[in-house]
């Protein structure tokens, strides 16, 4: 069995996140953990809030609190919406705990013995109204490069391009949106990522397996050609800047590490935090001389953070020259989008995930944005589609074999799994389809192909539907018992199967279909095991009541006028 590291793009921690950003990287790295642990290998499931930079500190205002106050109930926050989604992770940290701080000030330390760190006199916004020194996302303005207005210091999303501040045409304060800015001095460290272009690509060359997207970010970025990036900034909230022997670092005095430093090695931080609380080490999943070079790394992300994960990430931890493990899957997400707008919450356009589960259990959502999310394009959340596929894929599909397989169990074979009757032809063609339905869920799950691992399962469910259409049980139970015996036992055999097939996607759903028929195995089903017949004859079944209940028409028309919709 393998040993599998995986994290997902750190949450941002101003707020509850919304179901892009669930889609985007948290629910598809959860679900690949789970398909991976059901097969039995070792993983290790890593998360945490990104806690650092400017939005802290001014989210924190807003509401009144200190910044660490706001962080500390921000955090209990994002992770008690992530456990009721069932995102399993191993560890869900904090980039402001002690493990982060001293790795990232030892990166410094090592990049700067090795000359790729330097001191620069920096010429930076200053915000005179807000008597600041503005951080590159809070200086927005007009892109040089393509024109988009509202493009930020930091990179335009409009098209990619990384930028600084003093690129912008027309620049303003995010913060206040005044125009009375000024360029002052200010001291900062600059990670050299020129000297660092070669290495990068020469290992970015390595991943040939990669999804076209990841690979095509990265080279857009390296063929562009890398810029120093400074990696400080004008703060107090971060970690500091010291020097050598932990003190101040002299005039650097009042600045901290910029969070897109920082925030990548909480992935490291946080599985230090996991073994810390769990007595285990984490050096082992991280240092391949300490034995993390049998682990394979995968990360998620959306794409927009591509870029600081195939290039800045990157340049800290090929530029210390220490042995550290690297990335060996890279999956990225393109946007779910809002009726084709963006998600906002100020037009209060969207859902999020506390309110999502306000309105239906986890498993709605997490079956709709897996097998319907962004993974090779952008794709749009509507109301109607929710609906639909919601209705048709679980309720008519799913739901309804389990349903009236099990209650017919109930009411003619005493409720257990009834001991008559031989399989015949039917059911050995039932074997072989399904079989094969497995082998290519399971090859998609591999592939990390989310949306065609959802439809894989889809098709398996369909053939248990299939087969009870012909099988008839209960039309068969009228003149033969024992062949309408079989048909019961196949069928809640295939009951036992969906649970273990559901359960990467659908975890809580699963165990309750495991339940019915007596089933706690959520294991993920291998090439040839036994697959129709193994459910203990005479054990007790029990319908455990409705699986998933329809969306109606007028919850669609409630739910849009409350979060936005066609119309809004």
């Amino acid at each position: 069995m393998s040993r599998i590291l995986i994290t997902s793009a750190l949450p941002y921690i101003n707020g509850i996140k919304h179901l892009g950003n669930l889609a985007g990287s948290m629910l598809p790295a959860d679900v690949y953990a789970r398909f991976k642990r059901a097969q039995g290998h070792e993983v290790l499931y890593i998360c945490a809030t990104d806690e650092h930079g400017t939005p802290a500190e001014l989210a924190a205002a807003a509401a009144g609190q200190d910044v660490k106050t706001y962080c500390d109930e921000q955090h209990d926050i994002q992770k008690s919406a992530g456990e009721k989604f069932g995102l399993s992770y191993d560890w869900f940290g904090r980039s402001s705990n002690k493990p982060n701080h001293r790795l990232t000030q030892h990166f410094a330390e090592v990049l700067e013995k090795n000359g790729l760190i330097e001191e620069r006199v920096d010429r930076m916004i200053y915000s005179i109204d807000d008597a600041r020194f503005l951080p590159d996302r809070y200086v927005e303005g007009t892109c040089p490069h393509c024109g988009h207005v509202g493009a930020r210091g930091d990179q335009c999303d409009n098209c990619g391009r990384l930028l600084d501040p003093t690129d912008l045409i027309d620049p303003y304060s995010s913060v206040s949106g005044s125009k009375n800015l000024e360029v002052r001095d200010t001291r900062h460290l600059y990670l050299l990522q020129t000297k660092l272009e070669q290495p990068i690509r020469d290992w970015i060359g390595t991943k040939a397996d990669w999804q076209t997207l990841a690979r095509s970010i990265a080279y857009k970025h390296l063929d562009e050609g890398l810029i120093d990036r400074g990696i400080t900034r004008d703060l107090k909230w971060g970690v500091p800047v010291v020097a050598e022997d932990g003190g101040p670092r002299p005039g650097m005095e009042g600045k901290v590490f910029y969070v897109w430093f920082d925030a990548p090695i909480e992935y490291i931080g946080a599985t230090e935090e996991w073994a810390d609380a769990t007595g285990r080490t984490w050096r082992d999943w991280w240092r391949t001389d300490e034995g993390a070079d049998d682990v394979r790394y995968v990360q998620f992300m959306g794409k927009d953070n591509v870029a600081f994960h195939t290039v800045s990430f990157p340049a800290t931890i090929l530029g210390s020259g220490e042995p550290w493990k690297t990335v060996d899957t890279l999956k990225a997400f393109n946007w779910l989008n809002w009726y084709g707008g963006k998600f906002s919450t100020s037009q209060k356009r969207g859902v999020f995930m506390d309110q999502a589960l306000e309105l239906l259990p986890a498993d709605y959502w997490r079956w709709h944005l897996t097998a319907y999310g962004p993974e090779h394009s952008d794709a749009a959340f509507t109301w109607e589609q929710f609906q639909s596929t919601t209705n048709k894929d679980l309720a008519d599909v799913l739901g309804n074999f389990v349903n009236r397989i099990v209650k017919f169990a109930e009411s003619k074979f005493e409720g257990v799994v009834p001991d008559e009757g031989e399989p015949g032809p039917l059911e050995a063609k039932l074997e072989a389809d399904i079989r094969a339905g497995i082998a290519d869920a399971t090859a998609q799950f591999e592939a990390m192909e989310f949306r065609k691992a959802a439809q894989a399962l889809r098709a398996v469910w369909v053939l248990g539907n299939e087969y009870l259409q012909e099988a008839a049980p209960w039309t068969a139970y009228k003149t033969d018992v024992p062949r309408s015996a079989v048909g019961v036992r196949t069928g809640l055999n295939l009951v036992a199967l969906f649970a273990r097939l559901a359960a990467p996607v659908m975890p809580f759903a699963a165990a309750r279909i495991a339940a019915s028929v007596g089933s706690t195995d959520l294991s993920w089903p291998t090439a040839d095991e036994p697959l129709l017949d193994v459910l203990p004859r005479g054990r007790a079944v029990a319908a455990g009541g409705v699986l998933f209940t329809k969306i109606e028409d007028g919850q669609v028309v409630e739910w849009s006028e409350r979060f936005g919709g066609a119309q809004a």
